[in-house]
């Protein structure tokens, strides 16, 4: 085999990354014949420069990104201006993206950035995922207006004039994203999950007053939710936010979904796995109820400020809930009328579940004045049902 010398090998390459070089082989015979008449070009692999390809490739691909976004003549109504927008600090940090703290119009927000691949370069399949994720946030949160959901402000389709503070740099200085990025704005919530406010009260635990407060606003906005046919799908203690009042906040749509007409167009293992129904670890059709069930778990973990399921692996708990019916332990000290709605909302057949809408009124109907719970309102120790010992 001949290659070409470096001089022609560098003035082939140069037409190679402006797109004009053309490669065709004649080939005339069969495999065992030599005669072969060919112009092949043959580019040795040393010469090639990846990065300005990619470079290249990254500017092609946000050009066509701009006139996708100019063709929209109208913007959409829940469209912000980014000029308003001034991002502080992380959060958190997500599958699809990083949320920030800011402020938009004078208002404190939380801002969640969905990335399009490290500097910019992303596979097409790994676009189309973020694309959806950001469309199907944007398509739920848009026209949800409750105490007990998080309030959305905005979004953004590209982010050419969204600065995101350095890490580790003096007070003004900024990295831009690529423009092919969008984000998602929605009103910030300072009391931080739920999740680690439970973690906070692991030993100590809350007034059952404090557990059916905290049932009663995650009810609430689920039943909300169910009203206008979305299902969450990923209710878990992580996803909810507390104000600095103790309200709760239904957070994170990122997977959230219109509920279909057809229950079989819904499948697939989406959720936390410790919070998961049974018919979505199974990979079977769902619905709702899947909420429902998640819905128990967390009441569980309110009353308890424990994890489920902490002593066993995700195949374990994977396995034993749905073919051994698994459940949390649920406590002997827990009063009758909460255990009562934990059992209904987490029997394993969907359709006997209870539905958000009844969960709410038996919340409303459990009595609070006479304590009970992990901590009587006599008693400053907490209640020792887990411990060794557990009497007659």
């Amino acid at each position: 085999m001949d290659f070409k010398n470096a001089k022609e090998e560098k003035s082939v390459l140069g037409k190679f990354r402006e797109g004009d070089l053309e490669m065709r082989i004649k080939n005339e015979g069969n495999l065992g014949n030599n005669n072969v008449e060919s112009t092949t070009v043959f580019l040795r692999a040393d010469m090639i420069d990846f990065k300005t390809w990619d470079v290249k490739m990254e500017k092609h691909l946000s050009r066509a990104w701009c006139r996708d976004t100019e063709a929209r003549t109208k913007p959409e109504d829940w469209e912000i201006d980014l000029a308003k927008l001034d991002i502080k600090n992380v959060v958190a940090y997500g599958t699809y993206g990083t949320v920030y703290k800011g402020v938009y119009d004078g208002q404190d927000v939380a801002v969640k950035v969905l990335d399009w691949g490290e500097d910019g370069i992303a596979t097409s399949a790994d676009s189309a995922a973020l694309w959806a994720s950001f469309s199907q946030e944007v398509a739920v949160w848009h026209k949800l207006d409750h105490p007990n959901v998080t309030k959305f402000v905005g979004a953004s389709i590209g982010t050419s004039n969204l600065k995101i503070p350095s890490q580790g740099t003096l007070d003004g200085d900024h990295n831009s994203l690529p423009s092919r990025a969008c984000c998602v704005v929605v009103e910030y919530i300072p009391g931080g999950t739920l999740k680690k406010f439970l973690i906070r009260n692991s030993r100590k635990k809350l007034a059952f007053k404090v557990v059916v407060q905290l049932a009663l606003d995650l009810a609430r906005g689920l039943s909300y939710l169910h009203s206008k046919k979305i299902v969450h799908r990923n209710v878990k203690t992580e996803n909810m936010l507390l104000q600095t009042d103790r309200t709760l906040k239904i957070a994170d749509f990122g997977v959230a979904r219109i509920e279909a007409q057809n229950p079989r167009d819904m499948t697939g293992n989406t959720g936390t796995l410790g919070y998961m129904a049974p018919e979505v670890l199974d990979g079977k059709p769902y619905n709702r109820k899947c909420d429902v069930y998640s819905f128990g778990i967390c009441l569980w973990e309110i009353y308890c400020c424990d994890m489920p399921y902490s002593d066993l692996s995700f195949a374990e708990v994977s396995c034993a809930v749905v073919q051994k019916n698994l459940r949390p332990e649920i406590p002997r000290c827990c009063p009758g009328a909460f255990t009562s709605i934990m059992r209904k909302c987490w029997v394993a057949k969907p359709d006997n579940r209870l539905e958000m809408e009844e969960v709410v009124k038996l919340l409303e109907g459990v009595d609070t004045s006479k304590g009970g719970g992990m901590i009587p309102d006599n008693q400053a120790l907490k209640c020792l049902c887990f411990g060794s010992v557990r009497g007659p």
